[in-house]
């Protein structure tokens, strides 16, 4: 059985409900507070750890005195502008008596659709973690409209679990877990503890996407749990109304664990191998050997490339014999990866003009 005690990534989504007051929208400082507690405990253990959290819009009305259960765009836009600065000095200020630094990242959908922006939001909240840094992520309303939103943090949790490969996603929530039906509104709704698999029954008993106790309802949490089993990763649903829910969660609080149906890295291998290469790498017998152990591809080792790829784009890895060894996700444009083949890495800020990434495709971007 799943468990918080086991992760060593964990990334755990907030709603706006949890964080802010509904009628005065102030913020809920001792809630927050207490979450500190939980995510300082946690990391001293050894594991990652990344906050998804709502809320700017919630924050940045109340501060502009916007009114109305619906915003329009513009003005959801201004208050979320004005709502990210509150929102990440508030998360600054809880978690920095306990000597974490952190960092505000803003993505919508787009991060996650385009392969090159996806590798950039990887990318960089692997340099966060690898740092020491709890990422604070949350959409971009500011600019975000309707045909690149998320919509949801369900969602948008699920997606920053399956980027950075966490093999845990908890979705705080008003409700103690997935249920058979709403309970709300059905006294025979039970809550299952353990779902292994998503079944078309199980589909069935989310309801439409408005039936839930908060915005999105179930819909939206099995949606994410989907997502994120597939690429590896454990989901539990669980109640965030009380202090120290992350605690009370590892302490066996009632909740609903969704098992992962593989292990995140062998997700990602599959994902990437079933990509359709856009080009061809060459190497040489040195980088063969390097490939082999482990390691990632330089530039030094290349000795062809072929093929018209962007940043991002899957790439065949061949030998001196021309045999495929590998596809990986390359961090050059074609035009780039010709110029900078054979010539070391700390050559390429000066080759192309600006210093960009020191491999041409990094270990975990390579499938063989």
């Amino acid at each position: 059985m799943a468990s918080l005690s086991s992760s060593k990534r964990l990334v755990v989504k907030i709603g706006s409900a949890l964080l802010v007051e509904r009628e005065s929208g102030a913020l809920r400082s001792e809630w927050l507070r207490a979450l500190a507690e939980d995510v300082a405990a946690i990391r001293g253990r050894g594991t990652d750890v990344i906050l998804v959290s709502s809320g700017s819009i919630a924050l940045g009305r109340a501060a502009l005195g916007l009114g109305g259960p619906d915003l329009p765009l513009e003005q959801s836009q201004a208050a979320a502008a004005v709502g990210q600065i509150r929102l990440a000095r508030a998360y600054e200020e809880a978690l920095a008596p306990h000597g974490i630094t952190t960092a505000q990242v803003l993505v919508t959908l787009e991060d996650s659709a385009d392969r090159r922006r996806y590798l950039n939001s990887r990318a960089t909240l692997e340099t966060l973690l690898g740092l020491g840094v709890t990422p604070i992520v949350n959409e971009n309303d500011t600019v975000a409209t309707d045909e690149i939103r998320y919509g949801d943090n369900d969602r948008l949790a699920a997606q920053v679990a399956v980027t950075v490969g966490a093999d845990t996603l908890v979705l705080l929530s008003d409700v103690d877990g997935f249920y058979t039906a709403n309970p709300a509104i059905d006294p025979k709704a039970r809550r299952l503890d353990n779902v292994d698999r998503i079944t078309p029954e199980i589909e069935a008993m989310a309801g439409d996407a408005g039936s839930g106790l908060s915005k999105g309802g179930m819909k939206t949490k099995l949606m994410a749990a989907k997502l994120a089993t597939e690429a590896g990763c454990d989901l539990a649903i669980t109640s965030g109304t009380v202090l120290n829910p992350l605690k009370k969660l590892e302490n066996g609080a009632a909740a609903t664990w969704f098992t992962a149906q593989t292990d995140p890295q062998a997700a990602r291998k599959r994902w990437i191998a079933a990509m359709k290469p856009r080009g061809e790498i060459a190497v040489d017998a040195g980088a063969v050997a390097a490939l082999g152990q482990g390691k990632s591809l330089l530039p030094a080792g290349v000795v062809g490339v072929t093929g018209a790829f962007g940043r991002g784009d899957p790439v065949s890895v061949t030998g001196p014999e021309g045999a495929r060894l590998a596809t990986g996700l390359v961090r050059y444009t074609a035009a780039e990866a010709r110029l900078i083949q054979g010539r070391r890495s700390g050559d390429i800020a000066e080759i192309l003009g600006y210093k960009g990434r020191s491999v041409l495709i990094h270990r975990d971007d390579m499938v063989f």
